[in-house]
């Protein structure tokens, strides 16, 4: 499984990777143009990330418009659904509107900091992502 870590927060994202990378390959990035530029990159090798954990708030782009922009370009490719990534947003805000609003793009899960090792390991067995 190839997985994105898009987590301006140090501890958080090597708390991500260190509970992730058992599952496959994971990259990180620190913000969310890296984050587009990841994803680029990745489709245009022919190598799509199966999992995208996006930070909601982080610079440059927050995780919201990346999601919003990984959604409108597979919708472009005409990606089928069963080909996108699983995208997975993570916030310490307990505002409801922007999670709403990630959902109505086309978020998968969220999962609330600081996160949980079992309850996230428990998401990405809802999404069929681990056994």
């Amino acid at each position: 499984m190839r997985m994105l870590i898009a987590e301006d927060d140090f501890v958080s994202r090597e708390f991500l990777f260190k509970l992730l990378s058992r599952y496959g390959e994971c990259d990180l990035v620190v913000d969310g143009l890296e984050a587009l530029d990841a994803y680029l990159i990745a489709v245009k090798d022919e190598k799509p990330y199966d999992l995208i954990c996006l930070d909601i708030i982080m610079p440059k782009v927050d995780g919201v418009k990346v999601l919003k922009a990984i959604r409108d370009l597979e919708n472009q490719k005409g990606f089928p659904l069963e080909g996108r990534a699983k995208i997975v947003m993570t916030t310490a805000l307990a505002e409801t509107q922007i999670v709403q609003r990630a959902f109505d793009i086309g978020c998968d899960a969220y999962a609330e900091k600081p996160i949980n090792p079992e309850k996230f390991i428990e998401v990405l067995r809802n999404l069929g992502m681990v056994d």
